[in-house]
């Protein structure tokens, strides 16, 4: 037993800080964990937590060699630095706060049973289940085609996916940026389809899983096939600014993909590659709907977000009496004494006199 946890902490051990490193953290001398590794004395109850914690390990599987039933698995989108091929989450340890309070909510609403999500397999298979046009009603097709539900909170600093009782959720970070949500949501998914939640991951797994969402991601917003069946080359401002409009993505994302294709664009195209996507559409877009549709698109993507579904599974339980109604609340951003739910009528108190006196005491 203690030879086999030992292996699966050296396991986690992979890519990762020396044996000297992880013993100064958990309060063991080199000696002793290196021992522990080789299964020649067991880690501690203590030790093994502190293990865990400091590898961001499941403790359940270097326990048991099985992954915790319970465990809610969450992947992130990692900011990529092009010049140096780095990827990072450099706020993850502040985000993990709003996941808890986001995984509890769902974690709440178990009880009720949501649906399980219908996750696509490929990029292909998401545009179909999502239709024609879903770029615009984006979180709306994914929460009401295939049950993936999507969270948006302000003070996030990147965007995150995990799964809760067969139940896929993406969670935003509210910044107004649209088309960093599109991408967003669409890389998201891309790890949800792949089955890329899985904590722990060697710094090259992880880059590789990476790669691979932001391919399904570009794949489901810029097809290869319908842009290569487009004119490229001597196409102008005002056009490449109803495309980029159309697409739902940055002007930067649509020149990368392009060019990742090997298709040659213009020079209008290349100089608006690295400007500004919103100053490109004030300049040259023409809006086809009333009002100011850029500031619109702007608005719903900085609005704070729950799905339907979760919300209407929180009022149920409430009504119940199975749940108070805190973290409702907290979804809508409210105080919960002001709001309004129907709740369990109160039961009446009765008075330890009119008690006694019921007893004939």
């Amino acid at each position: 037993m203690s030879q086999e946890i030992g292996a699966r902490v050296a396991a986690c051990l992979t890519g990762r800080q020396t044996q000297r490193e992880v013993a100064s953290q958990i309060g063991m001398t080199p000696d002793a964990f290196s021992r522990a590794l080789n299964g020649k004395r067991a880690f501690s109850a203590l030790e093994l937590a502190r293990v865990a914690e400091v590898l961001n390990a499941d403790i359940h599987y270097l326990i048991t060699g099985e992954a915790d039933p319970r465990r809610i698995l969450v992947a992130a989108r990692h900011d990529y630095d092009h010049q140096t091929g780095q990827r990072t989450v450099p706020d993850a340890e502040t985000d993990k706060a709003v996941l808890r309070d986001v995984s509890l909510a769902y974690r709440q609403a178990e009880p009720a049973n949501l649906p399980a999500s219908t996750l696509p397999a490929t990029p292909e298979d998401a545009r179909s289940a999502l239709g024609h046009g879903f770029v615009r009603p984006f979180i709306e097709r994914l929460e009401s085609s295939i049950e993936v539900d999507v969270v948006r909170l302000p003070g996030l600093s990147t965007s995150y996916c995990f799964t809760v009782s067969s139940r896929a959720v993406i969670v935003l970070a509210a910044t107004g940026n649209w088309f960093r949500e599109n991408w967003a949501l669409a890389h998201e998914l891309g790890h949800l389809a792949l089955g890329h939640l899985d904590p722990g991951l060697a710094p090259a797994v992880r880059d590789q899983h990476e790669a691979k969402a932001n391919a399904f991601a570009a794949e489901l917003l810029l097809p290869a096939e319908v842009l290569r069946s487009m004119e490229w080359s001597t196409v102008t401002a005002p056009v490449l600014a109803t495309r980029v409009w159309d697409f739902g993505v940055s002007i930067d994302a649509l020149a990368r993909r392009l060019n990742s294709l090997g298709i040659v664009v213009s020079d209008a195209l290349a100089e608006w590659a690295v400007q500004p996507t919103q100053r490109l559409l004030r300049r040259h877009w023409q809006p086809t709907e009333p009002g100011d549709p850029i500031t619109a698109r702007m608005d719903a993507a900085a609005v704070r977000h729950f799905s339907l579904a979760l919300q209407d599974a929180h009022l149920a339980l409430i009504a119940q009496g199975a749940l108070p109604k805190g973290t409702l609340a907290w979804m809508l951003g409210v105080v919960p004494d002001s709001l309004e739910v129907d709740e369990p009528a109160p039961q009446e108190v009765i008075a330890p006199s009119e008690l006694a006196s019921a007893l004939g005491l």
